[in-house]
């Protein structure tokens, strides 16, 4: 190959626009061929470009921040394991555990086909899915209350599951011996296979069309533009020490308010992220890997400092992240880890609050920080096949410099949208008895924080399984510059008279029976700026809207049920 070729912008660009293609191509692919509602209708899945060192050069525009850790756990420990003597055309290699394949949590099943062009590597495509159950004590894999890593599914480290074209049917089945609803599993792996496979094909059409030497050299250019960029960004900051600290509720296994410590130096183009002072891994299952909070302190420096950057190496590549081994945020096998989304939204919330200070205008109050979740499971009373769905319910979005907060959305690292009432009705035996906005949860403040889901289920003619992990059900989202907090979030099994029974903030396999409804209310989201310097308009919008009582509006803005000051 040509060394050193140095690609001009305008043909970067193109080239960068038909990468970026057929990530996204490859994304929608996935969506559309999945079985699962947690892929096709959620859209938990991510897909993704790597060059032949392993760096990331082109993610699709609506991936899962958090996958980016998956994926590159995943290249680094592919080209640790296999030397390029042992990488072949046809091969696809596979893996999903955090300690020998790169992961962050099982359910998450990386896949990456190597591309070859003249018997030269060039690279790699990839795709990441979460599954709804990988096996385990749990159905869902992600319940409360685990406290190691075999307790949590099928553990797949680097593996190839094609070799040369052909899929190792023996492993294959072994996958699917491990896990629940065989069918839906099966479906949705092949439908990572063909997205895989989509991406290939429409990668090598484009080196036809360009050149081998171009392309690669367009992979390189890319993430040296991204990372000039995020430099000159963090630059930007003024230099100093910033500091924040935060707790998650509890572990689910015993543990209250885990704390999680984050100290900024910025010095600078440099910025390094040190959370020396955060507590020691857990025994319950919200313990994240170092590489997923590597992948959460560049969503919130990219989100920050230039939201228009693609997201490839040059942003990780521009920050430096330390943490203690052993502790919550870097954590070591055997820690348990399902649950470490909970753990990466308050990182987020961290480093947030650490470079508030520093930017002022960019910063946010807490959003609902939960990744609220909720799993059913049981056998379909009609067809006598078990089922498992999973959902992870969005809240309120934390309010800004200039806006309100979203009400009701997914934040921040998840990226996922909320399952329609249609979708669950139609694939499971479950009637969602409500769902709607809650009344109060969003901070009240300059400009408010957004507003939490309540959501309530019921089995339909049997008893099922219900399992709850939830976040900021104790602690309340906090506002910022003076802004109020949001409402905590709250599990309960309701009656079939009205009364409920509160359930823990994270639980296991609560049996839920066809005269009972399962209530799942998330969290709200801080508020920005002092209640008193909401204008006027606003707050007729928010009496007018019905999302705020007239004793809320009374409490925090002195506003009479009249509409008088």
């Amino acid at each position: 190959m040509t060394k050193n070729l140095a690609p001009d912008p305008i043909t970067t660009e193109i080239i960068f626009n038909a990468l970026q293609s057929v990530t996204d191509e490859s994304f929608v692919a996935l969506m559309k061929s999945a079985y699962s509602t947690n892929i096709k209708e959620r859209h938990d899945h991510s897909t993704a470009i790597v060059d032949r060192g392993g760096r990331l050069v082109v993610q699709a525009a609506n991936s899962i921040p958090v996958h980016i850790a998956s994926m590159l756990g995943l290249m680094r420990t592919l080209l640790a394991k296999y030397p390029l003597s042992d990488i072949h055309e046809g091969d696809v290699f596979c893996a999903n555990d955090p300690y020998h394949g790169g992961g962050t949590h099982l359910p998450d099943v990386n896949i990456a086909r190597p591309v070859f062009v003249d018997g030269v590597l060039i690279g790699f495509v990839c795709n990441i899915a979460h599954h709804a159950d990988i096996g385990g004590m749990s159905p869902g894999s992600m319940a409360g209350g685990m406290t190691e890593i075999y307790q949590e599914g099928l553990r797949i480290p680097v593996v190839k599951l094609f070799r040369h074209g052909q899929i190792d049917q023996d492993l294959f089945d072994l996958i699917l011996l491990n896990v629940r609803v065989v069918e839906e599993r099966r479906g949705d792996y092949n439908a990572q296979f063909a997205a895989l496979r989509l991406a290939h094909r429409r990668l090598l059409e484009i080196v036809a069309k360009n050149g081998v030497d171009m392309v690669t050299a367009v992979f390189a250019s890319i993430i040296d533009r991204t990372f000039a960029r995020m430099k000159t960004a963090i630059a930007g900051i003024p230099d100093g020490t910033y500091r924040f600290e935060d707790v998650l509720d509890n572990d689910g296994a015993g543990t209250d308010d885990v704390k999680i410590a984050l100290t900024v130096t910025v010095r600078g183009d440099g910025a390094v992220f040190d959370f020396t002072g955060t507590d020691r891994q857990v025994p319950g299952n919200v313990n994240i890997p170092l590489n997923g909070t590597i992948a959460a302190v560049c969503y919130v420096v990219k989100a920050m400092l230039d939201p228009e950057l693609p997201n490839n190496q040059g942003v990780i590549d521009s920050v430096t992240v330390t943490a203690p081994p052993g502790t919550v945020v870097s954590c070591v096998a055997p820690a348990s880890v399902a649950s470490r989304a909970h753990t990466s939204q308050r990182i987020i919330d961290v480093v947030i609050g650490a470079l508030a200070e520093a930017l002022p205008d960019k910063a946010v109050g807490a959003a609902n920080g939960a990744n609220s979740m909720a799993i059913f499971s049981g056998i379909h009373p009609t067809t006598g096949r078990p089922y498992v769905y999973l959902e992870t319910l969005g809240g309120g979005f934390g309010g800004r410099n200039d806006r309100d907060g979203k009400d009701g959305v997914q934040v921040h690292i998840t990226n996922t949208s909320n399952l329609p009432i249609e979708a669950i009705e139609m694939e499971y035996p479950l009637l969602v008895e409500a769902y709607g906005l809650i009344e109060d949860t969003g901070g009240a403040g300059t400009w408010r924080g957004g507003m939490g889901l309540r959501r309530v289920v019921r089995p339909m003619g049997h008893d099922c399984l219900f399992t709850g992990v939830g976040e900021r059900f104790r602690h309340q989202p906090w506002g910022i510059f003076g802004g109020e907090p949001g409402r905590s979030g709250r599990f309960a099994i309701q009656e079939a008279d009205g009364t409920e029974r509160p359930m823990p903030t994270k639980f296991g396999d609560a049996v839920l029976r066809h005269d009972q409804s399962a209530v799942i209310e998330t969290p709200g989201a801080g508020g920005y700026g002092p209640p008193s310097g909401r204008s006027v308009e606003k707050r007729d919008e928010d009496r007018r809207s019905g999302k705020f009582s007239d004793a809320y509006m009374t409490k925090h803005y002195g506003v009479a049920p009249s509409g008088g000051g």
